[in-house]
């Protein structure tokens, strides 16, 4: 299927691995103009690197910046320029009984999983109401909406950033433009990935058998979830072919859920 992101301008928060590299090479299949983002200009550069050689010829860019400071995200604002798709992708996420985490990590997890959109929508979407069409879409989490007592702090800053894609869409009324989120479930990232390998090795486990003894058991495809299958319902969203989608938050969480909406 023909998406028709050709000649359209994406930005990716946090891509140079796991679910924003996906979506960055999704859209570039596509024939979107790409820009993707991490904190170092190393793993920006070869983030770059490997998606010119997955798509050769395509358009494809980078801009490092470490999107929980303020001052670092406005500098690559400056560098952008206006975009025609915002994928607010970048988040951080681990395990931590909550008696445990303190203020510097509510801290630290509020301005990268909530402020780092909230800054990057606030000047990228005017805009795009400007000219009449637009894509922000954030890339969530099952978490928000049934947020795990050992990830408090990760659920309860990706629920704020659902409740802002839906406020942001309000303000869209009429346009052309869109604001959407997708609900992803558990996915082997790079970030799980080696996680498993690193617990594996330490108890001297198949990787792959640990793997399988932790998808949950209200999976209803019952493994993990590839990136590239939550790159595949971000990429349409990002299309024109979306336009009829909008303040909506889409499930790509193999099931977990068990509500119906």
């Amino acid at each position: 299927m023909d998406l028709e992101l050709a000649g359209r301008r994406v930005f990716v928060s946090g891509s140079t691995q796991g679910i924003g590299y996906a979506v960055a090479e999704a859209c570039l299949a596509e024939g979107a103009s790409v820009v993707v983002n991490g904190r170092g200009e190393r793993r920006v550069a070869d983030a770059v690197e490997r998606l010119r050689a997955s798509a050769p010829g395509g358009d494809v860019s980078g801009i490092a910046a470490d999107l929980a400071d303020a001052v670092q995200t406005r500098s690559l604002l400056d560098a952008l320029g206006e975009v025609d798709v915002l994928i607010n992708n970048a988040g951080l996420f681990d395990v931590a009984p909550f008696a445990d985490i303190d203020d510097e990590d509510w801290s630290r997890y509020f301005e990268i999983n909530v402020m780092s959109s909230v800054r990057l929508s606030r000047r990228l979407l005017e805009p795009m109401l400007e000219k009449g069409w637009g894509r922000i879409i954030f890339v969530g989490t099952e978490s928000a909406i049934d947020v795990p007592g050992d990830m408090i702090h990760y659920g309860a800053t990706k629920a704020a950033s659902l409740a802002l894609s839906n406020g942001l869409a309000k303000l869209t009324r009429g346009t052309g433009v869109t604001v959407n989120t997708v609900l992803g479930g558990p996915t082997y990232s790079d970030g799980v990935a080696a996680t498993v390998e690193q617990i594996a090795s330490a108890h001297s486990m198949d990787p792959d058998e640990l793997k399988s003894s932790l998808v949950r058991s209200s999976s209803l495809i019952q493994r993990f979830i590839e990136p590239s299958e939550i790159a595949s319902l971000v990429a349409y969203l990002a299309s024109p072919l979306s336009s009829a989608t909008n303040g909506a938050a889409l499930r790509a969480d193999g099931g977990v859920l068990p509500t119906v909406s």
